[in-house]
């Protein structure tokens, strides 16, 4: 697998943990010093940055995050480059639930450990969002 391919694995399997509230899945790509931060939060370390998992759970119904398009630039053992992402947020509210949208782009740091690429830093920037009313076609929530 060329260092590109292997690097966008590292922010699909990120994105499918958020979603599937599957911890295993960000240890696999987030070092043991990795620096997650964004509007309002910085977290360091590989279990702090875990318990984000448990806010996404607490905080939505539901969440789905695409991997749109990356710059990067590898330099031996370390790369880093811009990651473009939406990320959606199904929230329940009483007159119906709502998804939050986010246009993102990542700024991100990796590091090659034993053959693995896993992020060390990532930094959130949101470009804009939006809210909107969500419909269940054919029932599904």
């Amino acid at each position: 697998m060329s260092d590109l391919a292997a690097l966008r694995r590292t922010a699909e399997r990120y994105a499918l943990g958020a979603d599937r509230r599957d911890k295993a899945l960000w240890r696999e790509v987030l070092a043991d010093d990795v620096e997650i931060s964004g509007p309002g939060f910085s977290i360091t370390g590989l279990e702090a940055n875990l318990g984000s998992i448990d806010h996404l759970a607490h905080a939505f119904t539901m969440t789905r995050h695409m991997v749109h398009d990356m710059d990067v630039t590898v330099d031996g053992d370390t790369a880093q480059g811009e990651t473009r992402s939406t990320a959606e947020h199904r929230i329940a509210a009483p007159d119906g639930d709502k998804l939050l949208v986010w246009a993102i782009r990542y700024q991100d740091q990796w590091r090659r450990e034993q053959g693995t690429w896993r992020f060390t830093r990532r930094t959130l920037i949101v470009d804009w969002e939006e809210l909107r009313a969500v419909s269940n076609p054919g029932g599904a929530a």
